[in-house]
């Protein structure tokens, strides 16, 4: 095995900066895997709408999110596997809220409250 080719580098310091900021690199898989998750419109739709109704059935996610009850549930298991979601029970029906409170601030940047200041992030 051969090593390492020399790179050339023009500024020590800002590389540092960079590496001492990327930190523990399967780390970073992990927010790409997560960003990954949250690259879909449909998941991203039901996660806002979780967020601002703040708990939710899956038929009432599915009226609010213009989708079928299955599709719903199918994006549900995937959410509630990457830890962005929780489901409790009362009786027969299991409501759905936000998991993770890093997504929660991540949607106030998306669709922040009706009524608040604008983050300038809009698109």
């Amino acid at each position: 095995m051969g090593e390492e080719p020399q790179r050339r580098v023009i500024d020590a310091g800002a590389v540092e900066a960079a590496l001492a900021g990327l930190g523990d690199r399967a780390v970073v898989q992990q927010w790409a895997e997560r960003f990954s998750i949250l690259a879909d419109p449909s998941r991203l739709t039901l996660l806002v709408c979780i967020h601002y109704a703040r708990e939710i059935s899956v038929s009432d996610l599915a009226a609010a999110a213009g989708m079928t009850d299955t599709a719903v549930s199918q994006a549900l298991r995937l959410l509630r596997a990457h830890g962005l979601v929780t489901g409790h029970r009362t009786g027969r029906v299991v409501r759905y809220s936000l998991a993770d409170a890093t997504i929660h601030d991540l949607i106030h940047h998306v669709r922040p409250h009706p009524g608040a200041p604008p983050h300038g992030g809009d698109v």
